[in-house]
């Protein structure tokens, strides 16, 4: 098998070169139905391919690739196997998958290039293609980049149509019958008016029919399952607490591990003193931890429980080597930014057309700049993992985003090989990108060493975790744009800067050689940049990778997060200088046939939010319009702003998404609910910030989110424009920040060109967990802070 340095290698070829594209575009795509290790199957499961098992019970359990991390996916991709397989979704069942080269996804590459939505040349269609064939030995199995849905779109489908035409095929030969005039549906068989069996009971003969080599799948027209409003398959695990996430597992004799890492990110420890807790009964062993895959190095506590762990952390007195961050605090790392812009050396350039620079001269441009923070994760589940490292073998349990990743760097650390590594895939209790890094399950599997072959389950503070992150990264991103004599947009430029996603996380991950990204362009780093559908005759679009100490990574729609404030600020204010309505404004820009579905979905949202009547506003309230493009899919929303006396308050989104086919729109609207949630946390309030390489927000109210009493309404219309689904997950989160940052100027006439919008609380300065534990008090730096915009309080419905 290639490793992933081969294939990103080859990759860079492709995209640079464009010579084996040729070959590769046009062979035809594996099958994705037989795994290289037969499946488990246990009790009476008969496996009839690598997707699927059923039993003589009628159960039919489906195997699944991806992380079920909330996102609901274990639904979503049941539903495509279970339409074409003819199942009764009360007997459908969801198992993890095993570690396999069937599982690796094959779109999270091909959607990755540098290449725009509406390019349709055949240089980008052969590059995708190649990426496609490429990831076939790329060896990842990956849940991230909005593709789960993407990616098994065809391999779920044709698993459960494999599967119906060799029950069929049993049936017909039990019954002497034609084949073609049995039928799968509700879980049986069926011939003619009297003649049915369960799947269970055809499953043992089923077992014996060769695999079709070619199935035909439903219209669209013939669904019954897809599109419908399925409950979520986990939801009742979830309600009656037998769901299991990586916190919850409970491995034999378990032991429990806390850490401390060095305050400086990326430093480690050098000693410790642990005279206070000598002798303390349940501590088993206190001892150094590396950093391991960009993390940072500290010390770890194994005891009988994680309180007696945690607290004995609390009394050691640690000594540190600080590294190389210490000298990095925000001012520094917003000159260094500022630089990058500043020098104009060494830009990337993502996109250009006509001559930007020649109209700009000749014209009297409006120049503008935005800045966005470092963001934690801040998943409610902590970081975590337990381990067990006994007799030449490790086990793992763990909530992972890239578990093959993580058997892979767990067993180079070991020095096992992979098949003496066993992962055991748990629910993810909120991910964001988090997950998709290995350096906890390292430190997990290192901790577990000085266990003496007892499992140890390590648990990360919320200290820890908030202060020993890969944050979102800083940005700043800069733009000069014209307008022609009717008002239009007839030139934009836009040159940003920030460090390298890719360039950073691949090689924790999956051990990729940075001079990769020497070649191929990053396309996180200008994402939702040069890429979106905006018709302008002369654009130019660069970015300037800049390197600091500070750790960065995925961040739920990661690059797209930051470039939609930009871009759509930036088109608002160039909206508000035409003098011309913002959602006419961006019409005016979509004209061409391949951006009607951009049009429509603006169309839609100004219905759907009654639009000229929210956009008169009497002083009190204002609204702000936005939209983006991200992972397929097109996601416009309005944000609704009042003002109270001196406060103000998000009261009602308004959302517009068009994602192709809806596999389930109540899985839709409940993930466009979660990104506003979860990116209007960002844009109100959330910011990491850096003195001396520590990272000084350490809770919750530190870095608060949107909460019952802060959320607004919120409004979700689907459209399903496209013929295949695209990606949801993340896609509802860039907008809403300046939607609402486009509301606040249209209440206040103040434009906000950094996020978050209001200030943020004062870091609490202390560590609430030592606190409590020694002296059984919490600390009042836990009660809810004050939210101000620009000196203004923000409204409560307390």
């Amino acid at each position: 098998m290639l490793a992933r340095r081969t294939f990103l290698i080859g990759g860079a070829s492709v995209a640079g070169l464009g010579v084996l594209a040729i070959g590769w575009s046009v062979l035809p795509p594996k099958g994705r139905l037989l795994p290289a290790k037969p499946l488990d199957t246990p009790g009476s499961n008969v496996a009839l391919n690598g997707w699927l098992m059923i039993d003589t019970g009628n159960h039919v359990t489906i195997v699944m690739s991806k992380a079920e991390m909330g996102q609901g996916i274990h639904t979503g991709a049941a539903m495509l196997l279970a339409e074409e397989l003819g199942a009764d979704w009360s007997q459908v069942r969801v198992v993890e998958a095993p570690i396999d080269s069937l599982y690796t996804n094959r779109e999270n590459i091909a959607h990755a290039l540098a290449i725009r939505p509406d390019d349709h040349s055949w240089t980008a269609q052969s590059e995708e293609e190649s990426a496609r064939f490429l990831a076939r030995f790329a060896g990842t199995m990956v849940t991230g980049g909005s593709t789960s849905i993407v990616d098994l779109w065809k391999p779920m489908r044709e698993a459960g149509a494999s599967a119906r035409v060799m029950l069929c095929a049993a049936a017909a030969k039990a019954w002497q019958a034609p084949v073609n005039e049995c039928e799968a549906r509700a879980g049986r068989v069926v011939w003619g008016p009297a003649r049915s069996a369960s799947f269970g009971e055809l499953v043992e003969a089923a077992r014996l029919e060769q695999p079709p080599t070619h199935v035909p799948l439903k219209d669209q027209s013939q669904f019954t399952m897809i599109g419908q409003r399925f409950k979520r398959i986990e939801a009742q695990s979830k309600i009656d607490g037998s769901a299991r996430f990586g916190i919850d597992a409970l491995p034999p004799d378990l032991l429990y591990a806390s850490v401390t890492m060095c305050p400086t990110l990326g430093g480690r420890a050098t000693g410790f003193d642990s005279s206070k807790v000598k002798n303390t009964e349940g501590v088993h062993d206190i001892f150094t931890v590396d950093a391991y895959h960009g993390g940072t190095g500290g010390v770890a506590v194994i005891a009988e429980n994680p309180f007696i762990a945690m607290r004995t952390l609390c009394q050691l007195s640690c000594t540190w080597d600080h590294g190389p961050a210490a000298k990095i605090s925000d001012a520094d790392i917003l000159a260094t930014l500022n630089g990058a812009l500043n020098d104009g050396a060494d830009a990337q350039i993502f996109y250009a057309k006509g001559d930007v620079e020649s109209v700009l001269k000749e014209s009297k441009p409006l120049s503008m700049q935005y800045e966005a923070p470092y963001l934690a994760h801040a998943a409610l589940e902590p970081i975590n993992c337990t381990a067990q490292v006994k007799d030449g073998e490790a086990a793992i349990w763990v909530s992972t985003q890239i578990p093959m990743a993580a058997r892979t760097a767990v067993a180079k650390f070991l020095k096992l090989d992979e098949d003496q590594v066993q992962v055991h895939q748990c629910l993810v209790g909120g991910a964001f990108g988090r997950r998709l890094e290995v350096d906890y399950i390292v430190q997990a599997a290192a901790i577990a060493l000085h266990a003496k072959g007892r499992p140890v389950q390590t648990i990360w503070p919320r200290a820890q975790d908030t202060t020993h992150d890969f944050y979102r990264p800083a940005c700043v991103s800069r733009f000069a744009g014209a307008l022609g004599p009717d008002g239009n947009l007839i030139a934009w430029k836009n040159d940003s800067a920030s460090q390298s996603v890719n360039r950073e996380a691949l090689p924790r991950a999956f051990g990729t050689p940075k001079i990769v990204f020497d070649i191929v362009k990053d396309v996180t780093s200008a994402e939702g940049a040069f890429d979106q559908p905006y018709e302008c005759e002369n654009m130019g679009v660069t970015h300037h990778t800049v390197s600091l100490p500070i750790p960065i990574g995925n961040w739920r729609s990661v690059g797209h997060s930051l470039h939609a404030f930009f871009v759509e600020s930036f088109i608002d204010e160039m909206a508000t200088a035409a003098h011309k309505d913002p959602f006419q404004f961006r019409l005016n820009m979509l004209k061409r046939p391949e951006h009607q579905r951009h049009a429509q979905v603006l169309r839609t949202l100004m219905a759907f939010s009654r639009w000229q009547s929210l956009a008169r506003h009497d002083g009190t309230t204002a609204s702000g319009m936005a939209m983006h493009e991200s992972f397929g899919s097109v996601v416009a929303q309005v944000a609704q702003v009042q003002k109270l006396d001196d406060c103000f308050r998000v009261t009602r989104v308004y959302c517009v998404i068009d994602c192709g086919i809806a596999i389930n729109p109540n899985l839709v609207e409940q993930q466009m609910e979660s990104g506003i949630i979860f990116g209007l946390s960002a844009a109100l309030q959330q910011r990491v910030t850096i003195v001396n390489g520590q990272v000084q927000q350490r809770y919750f109210p530190d870095f608060p989110l949107v909460n019952m009493s802060t959320c607004p309404e919120i409004h979700i219309q689907v459209l399903q424009l496209g013929t295949e689904p695209q990606g949801v997950g993340e896609a509802g989160t860039p907008p809403i920040a300046p939607a609402v940052a486009n509301a606040l100027f249209a209440l206040t006439g103040e434009r906000t060109r950094h996020l978050p919008l209001i200030e943020p609380p004062v870091p609490c300065g202390g560590d609430i967990w030592c606190q409590s534990v020694l002296t059984g008090e919490m600390s009042s730096c836990i009660l809810p802070q004050t939210l101000r915009c620009s000196g203004r309080s923000v409204a409560s419905t307390n």
